[in-house]
């Protein structure tokens, strides 16, 4: 039933920015931290596991910020259910593939949420809208500092918080932008800047994080390295080299449209034409698609539809959207059915 209402709630960090060019369209901070003397979640009994749930229920039911939020114990949903959670970028991949006694806090909306017993005993959550990582990091300092009065986090004065991987270890910060770079793909650019970022300690990756697929020339860019410099340290860091990839994205688009206006105007129309007519279309279509259409926007070429609305498609058309929306499981040629259906009814609308 939650799943349920969640589908009709508008997530705000979708909503676009008028003073972005649509290329951040989101800004994560998050943060690993464990409880003092207790077994990571990996290694804890089932006991173990439950005594940190309900500690970290606890102390989030007495914080303003997630007062009234759901608490939901993941042992009560399946798979299509988990799937939902990873789908709106609220668990990792490895929360909604885990077992044992494991937990999930979704703060006003989605614009906060905490795992429980995920790869560590807390992963907490900020996002926002565009370029704002450090309107994320404010918030989420914040309530790190309510949840330590609450709480005995595992920190050592020399290294810092301590974390169940050792690359997580001193801040347990991983800050990341999720970017749109299709004129970098485009251009054939994109591994230059890839190969760049490792360079400098910074990594790209897929549509729901680490280990997971590039789709819609969508990439989350974040820190590697947590040991060593502090959280503002981070966020500066990842703020000026995003602003750089920005730059380049910018440059990209001005060099495609210079040199191949009518190639990308064809390529751009011919996605607009096929969302608004397909009869079936798989998931990797209708990013692919999405992506031109979202460039043209860019372009502010002649389409009636407008950021928001495809942002909203990127989430709705996901294959545990479509089956939590109907109900039930469906197979993939159902789902492509349904999902046609979908973007041809939202691209109804004008601007």
């Amino acid at each position: 039933m939650q799943l349920q209402n969640m589908l009709k709630q508008k997530i705000g960090w979708l909503e676009s920015k008028e003073k972005s060019p649509g290329i951040a369209i989101s800004s994560r901070v998050r943060l690993a931290r464990n409880l003092n003397r207790v077994p990571f979640p990996q290694k804890a009994t089932r006991r173990e596991q439950e005594g940190s749930f309900e500690k970290i229920k606890g102390a989030c039911e007495e914080i303003a910020y997630f007062k009234g939020a759901p608490i939901l114990n993941l042992q009560e949903f399946d798979r299509v259910d988990r799937q939902f959670l990873l789908e709106r970028h609220l668990i990792s991949y490895e929360h909604s593939r885990g077992d044992g006694v494991r937990g999930l806090v979704i703060g006003d909306r989605e614009l906060l949420s905490l795992m429980i017993n995920e790869e560590d005993h807390l992963r907490l959550q900020g996002i926002q809208s565009g370029l704002e990582l450090q309107q994320a990091w404010d918030i989420l300092k914040q309530i790190d500092e309510q949840m330590d009065k609450k709480l005995d986090y595992a920190f050592s004065p020399e290294i810092g918080y301590l974390t169940a991987c050792p690359t997580n270890t001193g801040t347990g910060m991983r800050a990341s932008v999720f970017m749109h770079l299709p004129a970098l793909v485009m251009n054939e650019e994109i591994n230059k800047v890839l190969q760049a970022l490792n360079k400098i300690g910074m990594v790209a990756r897929g549509l729901y994080g680490e280990g997971t697929k590039v789709m819609g020339d969508l990439f989350q860019i974040s820190n590697q390295v947590t040991l060593g410099p502090n959280e503002e340290g981070i966020i500066d860091n990842l703020e000026r080299v995003v602003k750089q990839v920005i730059d380049y994205e910018i440059k990209g688009r001005k060099t495609l449209f210079k040199e191949s206006k009518e190639k990308i105007m064809d390529v751009v129309y011919r996605a607009y034409g096929v969302l608004v007519n397909a009869r079936r279309i798989s998931f990797a279509e209708t990013m692919e698609f999405l992506s031109k259409v979202r460039l043209g926007i860019y372009f502010d070429m002649s389409l009636d539809t407008k950021l928001d609305i495809l942002n909203e498609l990127t989430i709705l058309t996901q294959p545990a959207h479509l089956q939590e929306s109907v109900g039930k499981e469906l197979a993939p040629s159902k789902r492509d059915f349904i999902r046609a259906e979908m973007i041809r009814e939202k691209l109804k609308r004008r601007k």
